[in-house]
C-alpha cells in the first residue's frame, strides 16, 4: 500500500503535495490503523527513542522480555521479528511505513505475542508513522544535534522526538510509563510529558560497575550482572532496558538472564572473527569490528571502547545533504582517536563522493588520512595495515543492506560481508 502511494503521489504537483503533507501522512496513519483494526490496543507496546542507542535498546529490552516468558514482535533498524521468526530489514530505514507497521503488529497478535518493541526515529515521528500505535512506554536514551538538515533546527528535532510522548499523555492505555536518561541535560523535557510513570535512571544506577575488554559487569536491583556486550554506551542501553522490564515487573534475575545471554547486535560493535575451525584462524591476531556509528558522539565512544589498542579507522560519511556539519567533526574525532585513517565512500546519494571526503579531510589536522573511495579497498587496506593487537575499525554503515548513489539506485552491500572476505585474502598471503 505504501509503494502504491507513492507512486500516486509523483503526479501531484509538488507545491500541492507540500501543503497537504501533514494530513496525508496522518490520514495514512489512521488508514493503516483502521485496516489491520488497531492491534496496539491489544498488545503491550514499547518503543525506543533518541539520537543514539535506540537500536541497541530494542534488542536489549527484547532480550529481557523473552527471558521472562514473553512473545515478542520487534521492529528496529537491524530486523523485524515476530516470535521466534526474525528477518533483516532491507529497506534501509529505521520504521517503514505505517501500513508495515499496523500489519507487523496484526500479525504478531495472531501469532500470540504480548509485547511489541519498536524503535522510533524523529523522521517518524515527522511524518506520523506513531499515530496510532498506542504505547504503554516510551523510553529515552539521549539526544545530540542529528538531522538538522531535515529539521530546520535542533530545537524542531527535539520537538519531533517529543511529538512521540503524545500517545503516553493521551490515556489510551492503562499504563502509561516515560523512562529517561536522566545524565543527559535533555531528559528534562522528557520526564515533563504527562505520563503516569516517571522512571529516570542514570549510569549510577548499575554500580559498582567495570568497564572490561570483553563486555561490561554492573550490578542491578542488588544482582551482578555481565553482560558480553562492550562499551560504557552499551551499559547506559542495558540500565534503561532494565528499567523499563521493573517497570513492567520483570525480576532482576529474568533481566540478568536476558542480559547475559545477548552477546551480540549485528552491526553495533560486531566483531569479524574466523571461526576456530578456519584453516587462517591463527593469523588473525588483531580485531575487526564493524559498528553503524554515524555521528562525532557515537564515534567518540566506539573510540573509547578500544583505546587500549592502536586504531586503524574506516570511515565516511553519507551524502544526499544530510547534516554536512557533522562530516569536519567526525573526521576531526578519527583524528584524535585513530593512529590511522582512510576515508572511504560510505552512502553518497546524489552528491559527489569525493566532495563529501574533502569536506573530511578539512577536520583532520594530526594525521594524514588516507583516501581509497572503493569501500571494498578500503577495508582490504586497512586489514593490510593490522598488527597483532590492532584494531580495525569500521564505521557509518553497521547492517545497511545497500551503498545509496545517485537517483536512489542501490548497490548490494555488507560491512561483515566484505571485511570477512578481505580479512581471509589478507591471512592468506601472510607469512
Amino acid at each position: 500500500m505504501d509503494d502504491f502511494l507513492k507512486f500516486i503521489k509523483k503526479f501531484i504537483p509538488r507545491r500541492l503535495f507540500n501543503a497537504l503533507n501533514p494530513l496525508y501522512h496522518y490520514s495514512l496513519a489512521f488508514l493503516g490503523a483502521l485496516i489491520y483494526r488497531f492491534p496496539s490496543k491489544k498488545l503491550t507496546v514499547i518503543a525506543v527513542t533518541g539520537t543514539k542507542g535506540k537500536t541497541s535498546t530494542t534488542e536489549i529490552v527484547n532480550a529481557i522480555f523473552e527471558a521472562a516468558g514473553h512473545k515478542t514482535v520487534l521492529l528496529n533498524t537491524i530486523r523485524w521479528k515476530i516470535n521466534e521468526t526474525s528477518i533483516p530489514n532491507s529497506r534501509k530505514m529505521t520504521i517503514p511505513g505505517r501500513f508495515f507497521i499496523q500489519s507487523m503488529l496484526r500479525k504478531g497478535l495472531s501469532a500470540g505475542c504480548d509485547i511489541a518493541i519498536l524503535e522510533l526515529s524523529s523522521e517518524a515521528a515527522k511524518q506520523y508513522r506513531h499515530k496510532y500505535v498506542y504505547l504503554d512506554a516510551l523510553i529515552f536514551t539521549n539526544l545530540t544535534p542529528e538531522h538538522i538538515e531535515s529539521h530546520g533546527s535542533f530545537e524542531n528535532y527535539r520537538k519531533a522526538k517529543l511529538a512521540l510522548t503524545e500517545t503516553l499523555c493521551t490515556r489510551v492505555k492503562d499504563r502509561s510509563i516515560i523512562v529517561a536518561n536522566a545524565d543527559d541535560p535533555e531528559s528534562i523535557h522528557f520526564l515533563a510529558c504527562d505520563a503516569l510513570e516517571k522512571r529516570p535512571y542514570t549510569l549510577s544506577d548499575g554500580e559498582p560497575h567495570v568497564v572490561k575488554p570483553d563486555g561490561i559487569q554492573f550490578t542491578w536491583k542488588n544482582t551482578e550482572i555481565n553482560s558480553p556486550l562492550r562499551g560504557i554506551f552499551n551499559m547506559y542501553n542495558c540500565i534503561a532496558g532494565a528499567t523499563c522490564a521493573d517497570a513492567f515487573g520483570i525480576t532482576p534475575l529474568a533481566i540478568k538472564e536476558g542480559l547475559e545471554k545477548l552477546s551480540l547486535i549485528k552491526g553495533r560493535v560486531e566483531f569479524v572473527k574466523l571461526t576456530k575451525e578456519h584453516p587462517l584462524f591463527a593469523k588473525q591476531t588483531f580485531d575487526v569490528v564493524v559498528d553503524y556509528a554515524h555521528t562525532s558522539g557515537s564515534l567518540t565512544e566506539l573510540y573509547k571502547t578500544f583505546s587500549t589498542q592502536r586504531i586503524i579507522a574506516v570511515l565516511g560519511n553519507t551524502g544526499g545533504g544530510r547534516d554536512k556539519w557533522k562530516r569536519p567533526e567526525m573526521a576531526r574525532v578519527a583524528d584524535t582517536f585513530a593512529s590511522e585513517i582512510i576515508l572511504t565512500n560510505e552512502d553518497p546519494y546524489d552528491e559527489d563522493p569525493d566532495a563529501i571526503i574533502n569536506e573530511m579531510v578539512d577536520g583532520i589536522k594530526i594525521h594524514t588520512p588516507t583516501v581509497i573511495m572503493d569501500r571494498r579497498a578500503a577495508i582490504h587496506e586497512a586489514i593490510s595495515r593490522a598488527n597483532a593487537g590492532d584494531a580495525v575499525l569500521i564505521t557509518g554503515k553497521g547492517t545497511d543492506p545497500y551503498i545509496m548513489i545517485t537517483n536512489n539506485r542501490k548497490i548490494p552491500w555488507s560491512d561483515y560481508q566484505v571485511a570477512y572476505e578481505e580479512l581471509e585474502k589478507v591471512l592468506s598471503v601472510r607469512l
